[in-house]
């Protein structure tokens, strides 16, 4: 079993991480956190990029919220199939979903992918 790596975002430098970061130690058991101070609809987030050059096959990716992650939905079924082909986990501790596990992967299947709602 691979290390559980936290993500968190705020979207401005008043916002505070403590919450996010607390959660993330606590019910995620996060060994590192990566983080930035940036709007969920910035292209580039630098400490998601991070993370994500960090995770390896094995590993779970841990967020406070999916929101953290994206603002878009297609933005976060890329993100989510992209983590699933390298074989790393996503784990969302609000909203329950883990893909490591079995309804974790229903919830992300049942989510209608944009090729398959293209008409």
């Amino acid at each position: 079993m691979g290390e559980q790596i936290g993500y968190a975002r705020v979207s401005t430098v008043e916002q505070n991480l403590d919450m996010q970061q607390r959660a993330l130690k606590a019910a995620a058991g996060c060994s590192r956190i990566f983080t930035d101070r940036i709007g969920g609809g910035a292209v580039i987030k630098p400490g998601l990029e991070d993370a994500l050059r960090y995770l390896r096959a094995g590993d779970t990716l841990c967020i406070w919220r999916l929101d953290r992650l994206s603002r878009s939905l297609h933005d976060l079924l890329a993100l989510a199939e992209c983590l699933h082909m390298q074989e790393i986990g996503l784990h969302s501790i609000t909203e329950l979903i883990d893909t490591t596990r079995p309804n974790g992967r229903l919830f992300f299947s049942l989510v209608p992918s944009r090729s398959s709602s293209a008409t």
